[in-house]
């Protein structure tokens, strides 16, 4: 099938001798003939019309037309056959598609991805609604304790389709401006303006969907006023805010298109109070959102017994009670209503228990907590932070300790209906793939919808608890037939000097406890172009927040090189086989790097 030509790699071996490898070339799978029979008849070469079924009823494309197929197809048989004008007949006359025309249509992930590249959610509920693609110190570079502040790694977020930037805002020495910093480190700052121009430029190049800049305050009130002359001047009617505070839910994500809110907790009224306390060289006014994360270092494992928000100065305290609209009753007193006015989520938290602070009657608002506090919250609360959630708004961010900038497991948000699962963007590693794939849902716009199982309006005696085990709602079926690429992308001695690459792929499901699991194909040796052929199977009880992990290395004495990764929700995974593209380290596509699978659902 295909040229007949044989081709070797050649590797240098001990004492000089010359070792060939050779290449294997890539050939259907026997599921694949089995299905190209099914279709066809029997016969050798499937029509147009044939095709057409087998996308429809095979690989579930249900908008799929037949004119849809004949140009799909003639795309790719440019390729295959070019000295011919049509795909449809072949130099002998006979029409159709053969079974190696329709393998190599099927390895193209331009038209055969595993996931849909367009939005289809629906993008008119309530902000609440929707996991939201969230930064966590999004102007670091690199540690949190003293790489640079630059707003290179905002842009970077932004054209990834990262929606939520985090922006620490602090006065400078001298106390007269503004400065983007991670306090109390030894981090070197960034001007806003260079940060709020960079949102601007780059905020809806890779979505359209509104980009929310979350700011951690620190500012005295004159400096407050200075920043939302900053933020209304550079984005002009880019920047949305709301008319009045009295709404019962938030905006929609498509009423908000090409639109910038800010969210960050309001200053206090003057007659509440606006005392200036010295934090040593930073002054800090009661009432901001002045240390919205713990001090780093001063974290301890008894911290959060109280499940606090995240004040470590006592800014927050005796905020009092407000309830719905009381902030549109009284006439603004503070010295800097602008700032107030920029605000479209604020973040509160109201006095008393735990329980007090999870109350959904009254104004909206956004809770912000660390990963600690959170789990420890959801041990005796859990029910009541997914009713929190379904109407108001949950940061959760990584802990103090993480000064290397990784990242927390995201679930541990998700499952909590928690929309803003703060993550930090360049703390490459296995979470941060699985941030990526939940986002890569829904065209990759940075918004995806909650499943109903988070929404629901349950009764008090049968809310969704996500620590209860539940039924097994379907079995997802993963097959890994084969893999290619590699030695386009790589040299021939990346992974090993003196021979090819021994792949082997591992396939993770993340998601509810009840449904992770891990599972290992083989491994091929001293081949560029593994062919596995294992099938696994995945019993899940919340298929919804589930994500797939694939992962292939090339074995070694220790734990393997990695050789590429990718992660997919599995609620949108098309049906059928698939041509599934994978990713370095930092989530960057490979050119040529692929798998070739089937995803079926029981």
């Amino acid at each position: 099938m295909g040229n007949n030509m044989v081709t070797y790699h050649k590797y240098k071996s001990f004492l000089f001798f010359i070792r060939k490898y050779k290449v294997t070339e890539l050939v259907p799978p026997e599921d694949l003939k089995e299905v190209f029979s099914e279709f066809t008849g029997g016969g050798t070469r499937m029509s147009f019309e044939q095709l057409h079924r087998f996308l429809v009823e095979h690989q579930g494309e249900k908008d799929c037309t037949l004119l849809d197929s004949e140009e799909i197809i003639d795309k790719v048989l440019q390729v295959r056959r070019p000295h011919e004008e049509s795909g449809n007949i072949d130099e002998n006359g006979e029409q159709g598609v053969t079974l190696d025309e329709i393998f190599h249509f099927l390895l193209h992930d331009d038209f055969n991805s595993p996931l849909k590249t367009e939005v289809h959610h629906d993008m008119s509920a309530p902000l609440s609604h929707y996991f939201i693609y969230t930064g966590h110190n999004s102007y670091l570079t690199g540690n949190q304790l003293s790489s640079d502040c630059s707003e290179e790694p905002i842009i970077k977020a932004l054209q990834r389709g990262v929606r939520a930037i985090e922006l620490d805002l602090w006065p400078t020495s001298n106390k007269d401006d503004i400065k983007v910093d991670h306090g109390w480190t030894l981090t070197n700052p960034v001007s806003p303006i260079k940060c709020l121009e960079s949102i601007k430029k780059y905020s809806f190049v890779a979505s359209q969907y509104p980009v929310i800049i979350t700011i951690e305050d620190h500012l005295t009130p004159d400096l407050r006023t200075k920043f939302a002359e900053m933020a209304t001047q550079i984005f002009g009617e880019m920047l949305y805010y709301p008319q009045s505070y009295c709404s019962t839910e938030f905006p929609s994500p498509e009423s908000l298109k090409n639109r910038v809110i800010i969210s960050t907790k309001p200053p206090k009224e003057r007659f509440e109070s606006n005392r200036i306390k010295e934090n040593g060289n930073n002054p800090v006014v009661d009432g901001s959102e002045s240390s919205e994360e713990e001090s780093w270092g001063k974290e301890s494992p008894d911290s959060r017994t109280e499940m606090e928000t995240e004040d470590s100065n006592g800014s927050d305290h005796n905020e009092g009670d407000t309830s719905a609209c009381e902030c549109d009753q009284r006439s603004y007193q503070d010295s800097s209503p602008d700032y107030k006015r920029i605000i479209t989520i604020q973040n509160s938290k109201l006095k008393g228990s735990l329980k007090d602070k999870l109350k959904t009657d009254g104004e909206l608002r956004r809770l912000s907590w660390s990963e600690t506090t959170l789990e420890k919250a959801s041990e005796s609360h859990g029910t009541d932070i997914v009713r929190f959630t379904q109407k108001n708004i949950l940061r959760v961010y990584p802990g103090a300790l993480r000064v290397k900038s990784s990242n927390f497991k995201p679930h541990i948000g998700w499952m909590y209906g928690a929309q803003m699962v703060a993550f930090n963007m360049q703390g490459h590693g296995k979470s941060l793939w699985l941030m990526q794939g939940m986002f890569r849902a829904n065209g990759g716009c940075g918004y995806v919808k909650k499943p109903q199982i988070l929404m629901h309006k349950h009764q008090w005696d049968n809310e969704f608890d996500p620590t209860r085990v539940l039924q097994v709602k379907k079995t997802l079926k993963v097959k890994v037939y084969m893999g290619h690429g590699w030695s386009l992308d790589f040299s021939p001695t990346h992974f090993d000097k003196f021979s090819p690459p021994d792949f082997y792929t591992k396939v993770y499901i993340f998601g509810m406890p009840a449904d992770i699991a891990t599972k290992k194909t083989k491994v091929i040796m001293d081949n560029w172009f593994p062919v596995w052929d294992e099938e696994f199977e995945f019993p899940l009880s919340v298929p919804e927040l589930a994500l797939l992990l694939i992962q292939v290395k090339d074995k070694d004495k220790t734990k393997g090189d990695f050789a590429g990764q990718t992660c997919l929700p599995v609620s949108e995974l098309k049906h059928g086989f698939r041509s599934v593209p994978l990713y370095n380290k930092k989530g960057e596509k490979f050119k040529s790097v692929k798998l070739f699978m089937r995803f079926q659902f029981e």
